[in-house]
């Protein structure tokens, strides 16, 4: 089994955590990715496999660049795969009420946060024999509702980026007609009606989360994405919802 470096963003969440440490049970090296430094050395430590945490404001593109620089100071030399678990949510009744600052909260964590990261390690990912993008959706994007407009115009604004990604992965492999590049790195968006986990499941015995994704199948999903080929997976939007 090839051994990758990947990096998770949103590691301090419940879905970085269960992420995190099912790349860590497959052999993985993970860099797991917060906004706060005791978090997400208590996540790290949480999901084990000797988990790297970084801290890091992903909304700023100098702080992104900060994470690469600091990534190469820990020896390594390519990142082989970014999992944006970035997310967030605003609602409203309705569209006339939808605030600037729920928009401007949204576009900033689901579509700046997002943008960064994949300038920042676009050419690692590119140049890996392995690379993977993948970002959480929500099927909320293609189905939007008066009442989440905001939440479900910034989700679908992080799609159309991540398959620019994927189109921009797939004009670089097969750059050169005469010797054209397989296929070997893909964008890839996951897409979910919303996520749950043990925590939320034992807290609320009554409640079945009709559709929900648990973050185990998440992370199950996540693994999977390396060890499927890239010319399968790039440009997909992969429904996890049931």
């Amino acid at each position: 089994m090839t051994t990758l470096t990947i990096l998770v963003t949103g590691g301090s969440s419940a879905s970085g955590i269960a992420v995190t440490r099912a790349l860590g049970a497959a052999g993985h090296r993970v860099l797991t990715v917060g906004s706060d430094d005791v978090r997400i050395k208590a996540a790290a430590a949480e999901a084990g496999h000797a988990a790297t945490p970084l801290v890091c404001d992903l909304a700023s593109l100098e702080s992104v660049g900060d994470l690469a620089a600091t990534v190469h100071d820990l020896g390594i030399e390519s990142i082989d795969g970014v999992i944006h678990l970035v997310g967030g949510w605003r609602g409203a009744k309705g569209i006339e009420d939808q605030r600037d600052e729920d928009w401007e909260a949204m576009e900033r964590s689901a579509v700046t946060t997002l943008r960064n990261v994949s300038r920042v390690f676009y050419n690692q990912l590119e140049a890996s024999p392995h690379g993977r993008l993948a970002m959480v959706s929500s099927t909320t994007a293609t189905a939007p509702t008066a009442a989440a407009a905001s939440y479900a115009a910034a989700k679908a604004a992080a799609e159309a980026w991540t398959l620019a990604v994927a189109d921009g992965f797939s004009r670089a492999q097969s750059a050169s007609k005469n010797a054209p590049t397989e296929q070997h790195s893909a964008a890839v968006i996951l897409v979910v009606k919303a996520l749950v986990n043990a925590a939320m499941r034992e807290s609320q015995p009554e409640r079945r989360f009709p559709g929900f994704t648990d973050v185990e199948e998440l992370a199950a999903a996540v693994v999977g994405l390396f060890e499927q080929s890239a010319a399968t997976l790039n440009g997909q939007r992969i429904l996890l919802a049931t």
